[in-house]
């Protein structure tokens, strides 16, 4: 057929579902990004992602996706040759250090099993042998997308105080912000780096750093060539409401109602538990099923995805295409190192118990007809769950409004 009936399942971990009143606000007719309706708007957005960030300090929009925000993280704080510490937790972590590569930095890149996360006794290990402070930066992925692990970066800080060295610590938070607790100020990050497609709610298309003072100072002496990724300009405009040069106009009118929903209607906190309560709640299935979590330490579990290891013999690609096929729904593939191994079911951005329990409902369908061998009953375990942890009551005014 060429045409399948109802809604097409996106569970990918993002980009995710995108709340119609957010499409409808990007459906809006421009307006003058150089007039006063535009710059009440800039104003709000920007105060607004201070409060998802948990920051005081200046939150910087770019048109672009969050490789624009690792790129600009490191443009506007290192010199050519800057040592920068980097640990192996998964594929995109690996990505962000073929750029620190790339830009000509000198990355110490400690290996791991993609199936845990920046271990804070190695972070304070290496930042001690580095007698002469060569180590310019620790970078590290709070939320691995392609593993769901997530790494404890308020413990990352503590280790880099411990070994009381200057680096400066910056935290890709793409997959986790807006749907985990993060503390920008409080954890001592430097730089933050997000995107709109996952927590935000957004479409693909803009990027975030959060930047700290000692950031702001290193970015006057940093060395490394940037024009469009420069912070000062675009810090000095934003003060008034303004850009330096064409912002993503209609993504933000989106964005503002999306920090709207997140900050005023549900609440971070309602947000956080319910992508917690969520992600029990898929894992209680995969357990039932008899599968195995990727993540092996449940202290770094993931609360906006869960990657599921396929039994031995078993084809995560050919699954994800009997899932497709029979029930217009999409998981997330196993990348690289995981190629053909596992399947990631994305629980994050707008999504509620009844999409969760289809999802899996599809899932457990999809591994029947798929011949993959396993108990029944994962549905199950997950509605128990979800049954016995009653949603909160401001998640679901904000559903009804």
């Amino acid at each position: 057929m060429k045409r399948q009936s109802g809604r097409h399942f996106l569970q990918i971990p993002g980009p995710t579902n995108v709340p119609e009143r957010v499409l409808r606000a990007i459906d809006s007719a421009t307006v003058d990004h150089r007039g006063p309706e535009f710059q009440e708007m800039s104003k709000e957005v920007l105060a607004g992602l201070k409060r998802v960030f948990r920051t005081r300090n200046p939150v910087v929009i770019f048109p672009a996706s969050g490789t624009g925000a690792w790129e600009a993280a490191l443009v506007n704080t290192l010199s050519p040759g800057d040592r920068v510490l980097m640990f192996e937790t998964g594929h995109f972590a690996t990505l962000w250090l073929n750029m620190a590569k790339r830009l000509g930095l000198d990355p110490v890149f400690v290996p791991g099993d993609w199936r845990h996360g920046v271990d804070p006794a190695q972070v304070e290990a290496k930042l001690a042998e580095d007698k002469g402070g060569h180590i310019k930066a620790v970078m590290a992925v709070h939320n691995e997308t392609s593993t769901g692990v997530t790494s404890r970066i308020g413990e990352v800080r503590k280790a880099i105080d411990r070994a009381r060295h200057p680096a400066l610590l910056m935290v890709d938070t793409i997959s986790s912000l807006a749907s985990m607790d993060y503390h920008h100020d409080e954890w001592g990050v430097d730089v933050t780096v997000a995107g709109s497609q996952k927590g935000l709610m957004l479409p693909p298309g803009l990027s975030f750093n959060a930047v700290s003072d000692k950031a702001l100072a290193a970015s006057k002496t940093a060395k490394l060539p940037r024009a469009y990724w420069n912070w000062d300009e675009m810090i000095a405009s934003n003060k008034d409401g303004w850009f330096p040069y064409t912002p993503a106009t209609n993504l933000l009118y989106g964005l503002r109602v999306a920090l709207q929903m997140l900050l005023e209607e549900e609440g971070l906190e309602n947000v956080f538990k319910r992508h917690d309560r969520h992600a029990e709640a898929a894992r209680r299935a995969v357990r039932a099923w008899g599968f195995e979590i990727l993540c092996a330490n449940p202290a770094e579990y993931s609360s906006s995805l869960t990657a599921v290891l396929m039994p031995e013999g078993h084809s995560e690609i050919a699954f994800r295409q009997v899932v497709l096929d029979h029930f217009n729904l999409s998981l997330g593939s196993g990348l690289t190192k995981l190629r053909d191994k596992v399947f990631r079911i994305g629980h994050l951005g707008d999504f509620n118990d009844l999409m969760l329990c289809g999802t899996l409902s599809g899932i457990e369908m999809g591994l029947e007809l798929a011949g993959v061998p396993h108990r029944k009953g994962g549905v199950n375990a997950a509605m128990q769950y979800l049954a016995s942890q009653p949603a909160a009551a401001s998640a679901g005014k904000r559903a009804a409004a």
